[in-house]
């Protein structure tokens, strides 16, 4: 259903799909990477009953600066993406949308978000700045740094500050805890995103965390993992999280060790699924910390 209301936006202007694709609307998966970890954010933030205005906030916010971040990697990546297989077809890199028209967009999806960050208030307006710097800069990290993943892990992990900011709240030091939770887990999953390309990124000399781990890469990407589900313990005991909870984290360890077994074969298909499946270990974190609230 999702799909075809995006699909009739064609019927409105033969170049809509075009833009739909740019913006990556097409493949939901990097909303809800974002999503969760955002959200679980908003409920520990707003002790379990969160504001439904803040939950739209952020949740329009996570849909409007993912696909923001994703005009600007295709702009970025506009001379790159057509030596390789996964990206040759994307609208840039085809010659199907114009690299101003991709800037165009990225400055409206932007501009529309610091609209929705203005409902908030001056400490996360102040934020939200940080935000953009970080979502404009990462496409351009895999040029310099075989750490891009780490980046867009600070990027990705953004809105927890934020969300507290956003609910009248100081910074506490268990907030950090989740930052760092959800950048250790956004390096761990993307790696396995950038294992796909690896063969093609080395002949065109992109730099990536899959690079870098090379045969170590699975061992590394678990230890990330094990090490983001310890920051969520911690932060747990710190905001007194109960068995929902828990078992959310339980839950997600299990996908891990799926990962990790799943990808030992290290081929294209079987990195793409794992990098995939991180969406619902961020969902069940998620679930149970609202669980947790929902049950005391």
């Amino acid at each position: 259903m999702y799909l075809q209301l995006l699909k009739a936006l064609n019927r409105l202007h033969p170049r809509a799909w075009d833009f739909v694709q740019l913006s990556r609307m097409d493949r939901p998966i990097g909303i809800y990477l974002l999503l969760w970890p955002t959200l679980t954010a908003v409920w520990i933030a707003g002790n379990g009953s969160p504001s439904l205005a803040n939950v739209l906030i952020f949740g329009l916010g996570v849909v409007l600066m993912r696909a923001a971040g994703c005009c600007v990697n295709d702009f970025a990546d506009r001379k790159v993406d057509g030596h390789v297989k996964r990206t040759a077809d994307r609208p840039l890199a085809s010659g199907r949308v114009k690299p101003r028209e991709a800037l165009a967009l990225f400055a409206v999806l932007v501009g529309l978000s610091f609209l929705l960050v203005l409902c908030t208030n001056a400490s996360t307006v102040w934020l939200s700045f940080g935000a953009l710097a970080l979502a404009s800069c990462y496409p351009f990290m895999k040029r310099y740094t075989y750490y891009p993943q780490v980046v867009l892990g600070a990027a990705y992990s953004w809105g927890i500050p934020m969300a507290f900011t956003a609910a009248g709240q100081s910074l506490p030091a268990a907030a950090w805890l989740l930052y760092i939770a959800n950048l250790l887990w956004t390096v761990g999953y993307d790696t396995y995103y950038a294992m796909v390309d690896r063969d093609d990124d080395l002949k065109i000399g992109v730099k990536s965390t899959a690079i870098l781990f090379g045969e170590a890469d699975r061992v590394i990407i678990l230890t990330l993992q094990l090490l983001s589900l310890g920051c969520l313990l911690l932060a747990g005991n710190r905001f007194e999280l109960g068995g929902g909870f828990y078992l959310g984290i339980l839950g997600a360890a299990a996908c891990f060790a799926w990962e990790f077994w799943s990808t030992r074969k290290l081929d294209r298909e079987s990195c793409f699924k794992a990098f995939l499946h991180n969406h619902w270990a961020g969902m069940l974190v998620f679930v149970g910390v609202v669980l947790d609230y929902a049950l005391r």
